[in-house]
C-alpha cells in the first residue's frame, strides 16, 4: 500500500500472534510491515522495516519495555511508540515521568479507535488513554520508573556494569538507584526488592 503508515508490532509468547496484525491491515492507510517477539532481534527488524509507529502488544511491565524502546529509537529515530496496557496491572501503566512520543492505550481498544490513534501518533502526537491516567493516579507508587527499569534488568541477570553500559549511566548511579529501590520497598537486599516488585506486579 503506497503511502501507508508502516507499523512494527512487538508481541510476546502470551499474546496472540497474527490476529491483531490482520485486523490492523484491514484499516485504510495502515500496514503492519512486520511482527517480532520482544525477546527477538527487535532492533535489527526495526532498522530493516523503518516503521513510523511501533506497537507493543505484550504482557511485559513498562520497566522492561523502556530499555527495548531505547534500542528501537536508535534503530528508527523519530518513530512513534504506543504500548497497549491493562489498567488493572500496575506495572503496565504509563510512567509518571514524561516520555516523549511514548503513547499508552488500553489493551482491547476497538480496532478503528486503535487505527485512528496510530494515524495521530504517526503525525507526532502523544496519546495516553484517560482510563490509564486515572488508574495511575489511584496507585500508590513509591519506586520510580527508572528504579523499576534497573531492577527489571538485574532480574534478567544483568550485572551492575551491564546495566550501566546499556542505560549509559555510571556504575555509582546504577548502584544508587538499586539502593533507593531497596530502601523504598523495605527490602533486605536487591534480590528481596526484585521479589517485592514482582509480587506487586511491577515487573515480570
Amino acid at each position: 500500500m503506497i503511502g501507508a503508515i508502516r507499523v512494527l508490532l512487538i508481541s510476546d509468547g502470551s499474546t496472540a500472534h497474527g490476529g491483531l496484525a490482520r485486523l490492523l491491515n484491514t484499516e485504510s492507510g495502515i500496514v503492519v510491515a512486520g511482527e517480532v517477539d520482544i525477546d527477538g532481534p527487535v532492533a535489527e527488524r526495526c532498522a530493516r522495516i523503518r516503521p513510523q509507529v511501533i506497537l507493543f502488544n505484550t504482557r511485559y511491565m513498562v520497566g522492561q519495555i523502556l530499555p527495548v524502546v531505547d534500542e528501537l529509537r536508535r534503530a528508527a529515530p523519530g518513530c512513534g511508540v504506543v504500548v497497549l496496557s491493562d489498567p488493572a496491572v500496575r506495572g503496565t501503566l504509563p510512567p509518571r515521568r514524561q516520555a516523549p512520543q511514548l503513547s499508552f492505550l488500553v489493551r482491547g481498544t476497538q480496532i478503528p479507535v486503535l487505527a485512528s490513534s496510530i494515524r495521530r501518533i504517526a503525525c507526532g502526537e502523544r496519546i495516553v488513554d484517560p482510563q490509564l491516567e486515572l488508574a495511575q493516579l489511584r496507585m500508590d507508587k513509591t519506586v520510580t520508573t527508572r528504579e523499576l527499569e534497573i531492577l527489571a534488568l538485574v532480574a534478567q541477570g544483568d550485572s551492575v556494569a551491564d546495566v550501566a553500559g546499556r542505560l549509559r549511566l555510571s556504575l555509582g548511579t546504577v548502584r544508587n538507584y538499586i539502593s533507593a529501590a531497596i530502601l523504598k520497598t523495605r527490602a533486605r537486599n536487591r534480590l528481596d526488592a526484585i521479589r517485592i516488585v514482582r509480587r506487586d506486579g511491577w515487573i515480570l
